[in-house]
């Protein structure tokens, strides 16, 4: 099935490594389709990649997505050579049992496996303890001495998948948020020239606390902001329709409320109107729990009106994080249609 965006680029973008702090492979991707599709480029102190597309008037826009994902940092390396990790991010640790990850040391890449201790040998009160992130180990496959000479403490890990097309979806890990990234990525390709000033802001330390967007917003002065990340897609058999949040194929998710943020009212209407008029699908999005770049800019070097533009995404922080063709291309959409219609002349004034 064809997909009507670039595929490639975004498969990139996901199967690439980089945890909080650490986004410099993702960076260098960003930066490069940057340089063909804005007038400038910059970088600043965190690792945030800013490009500006220049207007013809004198009012700005940001527009927000994360590079980061969560993986861990080497906190040990014991006496037989197994590692034990912090977690860069909030992990859900069933998810992790019998996973294949990838240690990024100086001297290159190693695959590795989490461990998981066969069930034939579980006494009942193994079967019944919870996992914790801080029981994973990693198994590298080596005698110790040669992983004390491969490994050191601070070396990163991430979750070794690729993405690949399923149906009429996309699946894999990382989606959260590179995803955004790439419908931000094609926006400002598919952007034609604006009245106003587009500051497409590739951010770092998202999963660790919006620590980038934060610090962008201080750097960064527009007069609105809009963040785009992943949410909560949870329409799948068990879980009542109250709890869903979105729902895969139903369109772009316009952001309400988050753990972090409730949009202005304004910004919303605004997009909702975009998205009808534009006759592009589009949902609604209140998220109970979890926190977004949108907060970063909304208090940050003065108040500002922000609004949201999520992609409904399955299994969220997981290494099979899923999300339909169609909602992607529909934010890409919506996106593209808001920037070009903003002008300065519309009051977000409360």
């Amino acid at each position: 099935m064809a997909f009507d965006f670039d595929f490639d680029l975004l498969r990139e973008l996901t199967e690439a490594s980089g945890v909080p702090g650490y986004e410099d492979r993702v960076r260098d991707r960003v930066r490069t389709v940057f340089d063909e599709a804005v007038d400038e480029v910059r970088t600043d102190a965190m690792g945030n990649v800013i490009g500006t597309v220049e207007g013809s008037g004198d009012y700005e826009v940001a527009v927000a997505a994360h590079m980061d994902e969560i993986g861990f940092i080497v906190k040990h390396v014991t006496d037989d050579g197994f590692l034990k990790v912090d977690a860069l991010g909030g992990w859900d640790p069933r998810v992790l049992r019998a996973q294949r990850v990838r240690v990024h040391t100086q001297q290159g890449d190693l695959t590795g496996v989490i461990g998981s201790v066969p069930p034939h040998t579980l006494s009942e009160e193994d079967r019944e303890k919870e996992d914790a992130v801080e029981d994973v180990v990693i198994d590298l496959g080596r005698d110790a001495e040669e992983v004390d000479d491969l490994v050191s403490v601070g070396d990163l890990v991430t979750m070794e998948q690729s993405t690949v097309r399923m149906g009429e979806t996309v699946t894999g890990k990382a989606l959260d948020d590179r995803v955004c990234l790439f419908a931000m990525l094609e926006s400002a390709r598919e952007l034609e020239a604006s009245e106003a000033t587009i500051h497409f802001c590739a951010t770092v330390q998202e999963e660790v606390g919006l620590r980038g967007a934060q610090a962008l917003g201080v750097d960064v002065d527009p007069d609105l902001a809009v963040a785009l990340d992943v949410t909560i897609a949870s329409d799948i058999d068990g879980v009542s329709e109250d709890k869903q949040v979105t729902r895969l194929g139903d369109g772009a998710a316009i952001k309400l409320k988050d753990g972090s943020v409730i949009t202005n009212p304004k910004v919303t209407r605004r997009l909702r109107d975009v998205a009808e008029s534009e006759e592009i699908p589009h949902q609604l999005e209140v998220l109970p729990a979890g926190g977004t770049d949108t907060a970063g800019f909304q208090n940050t070097n003065g108040a500002k009106p922000v609004g949201a533009i999520s992609i409904p995404t399955r299994y969220l922080h997981t290494v099979t994080e899923t999300a339909h063709r169609e909602d992607i291309r529909a934010t890409i959409d919506l996106l593209t249609a808001f920037l070009d219609s903003e002008d300065g002349s519309h009051d977000y004034s409360l």
